[in-house]
């Protein structure tokens, strides 16, 4: 009798110190996940969670739903998620401009990307493309340049409007090449694209999916892209660190983040799902006809670039004087 109220005892001592988060992880997931995707529906951000969340879903066993949160600049959404419950029900599809960026712009900012997420994998990544209309009389970033250093601030370039990753990434380019070009904010990269076929502005940095159809037409002329290294889905044009300006980068990404104190052990299972996922068949084509690259890091490697990322535009912003408040 008193062996086996000992061996009880020693159980209970097991149990009570066992990390609750892998007992809670062992359960997971019981019902269906949401995740979050801090932009309007119908754009590449819903796309790539739908996508993904698709295959999660099947590896895991329960639906992943996703909810559409648009506004803000992606504040709204972000904020939602920073508050949700971390227990791995509730999931953030980040994005460079809401985590990466907006810390540098905003004044003041509901949420810290760092200390308010735990970030679980990047799951796309895409470079933006540097067009300008064949008018202008520019074949390289070289003669892009001369032009608008003999023309100090009467390049007009155009974005989807202040404070978004194209803006920062033409203020990045602006510094980098030490040339002026004039912002032209639009509410969204296509209108800025159709004002540049127009003429009505002279240079854009847009996403592969608004210009690549349009340089395939003839009516656009890519002159570079601002990834590290060359674009499969541009493979013939060249980037801007190797038409001059070693060492630029810059991409707008996609990835999957938790609020902080989510259990270690579910960020490992979803981590270890959306990579599976990722490497699904269906899963590369869907992500390639959306001209973005598959990436699937590790948690690690994924919280190393947030960190790189946010100091990188924290920067630009700065330098360009680009605040909203």
């Amino acid at each position: 009798m008193r062996m086996r109220k000992l061996a009880l005892a020693l159980a209970l001592v097991f149990f009570a110190g066992a990390p609750a988060g892998s007992a809670f992880a062992d359960d997971y997931p019981s019902h269906p996940i949401r995740l979050i995707v801090p932009f309007a529906a119908g754009g590449a951000a819903d796309a790539v969670a739908r996508i993904v969340g698709k295959h999660v879903g099947q590896t895991l066993g329960q639906a992943v739903v996703v909810e559409d949160r648009g506004g803000g600049g992606g504040i709204i959404a972000t904020e939602l998620v920073k508050n949700a419950a971390p227990d791995g029900y509730t999931l953030l599809l980040g994005q460079s401009g809401p985590i990466s960026i907006n810390p540098g712009i905003y004044s003041k900012l509901s949420y810290d990307p760092e200390k308010d997420f735990i970030p679980i994998t990047m799951t796309t990544s895409y470079p933006y493309v540097l067009v300008v209309n064949p008018s202008l009389g520019v074949k390289s970033v070289a003669e892009l340049v001369a032009l608008a250093r003999s023309k100090p601030g009467e390049l007009n370039y155009g974005t989807a409007g202040v404070g978004v990753s194209n803006h920062l990434v033409t203020e990045l380019f602006d510094e980098k090449a030490g040339i002026k070009m004039t912002h032209v904010p639009y509410r969204g990269t296509s209108l800025a694209v159709a004002d540049l076929i127009a003429g009505q502005v002279q240079v854009v940095f847009a996403d592969p999916v608004s210009a690549l159809s349009h340089v395939q037409a003839g009516t656009l002329l890519a002159l570079a892209v601002t990834s590290k290294e060359r674009s499969p889905v541009a493979p013939n044009v060249p980037t801007i660190a190797e038409s001059g300006y070693p060492g630029f980068d810059a991409v707008a990404w996609h990835g999957i983040m938790a609020p902080a104190g989510t259990p270690q052990p579910i960020i490992d299972r979803l981590n270890a799902a959306i990579i599976k996922g990722l490497k699904d068949p269906e899963t590369v084509k869907l992500i390639e006809a959306q001209a973005m690259q598959i990436v699937g890091s590790s948690q690690q490697d994924f919280a190393s670039f947030i960190k790189q990322d946010v100091v990188l535009w924290k920067n630009v912003a700065r330098e360009a004087k680009v605040e909203i408040k």
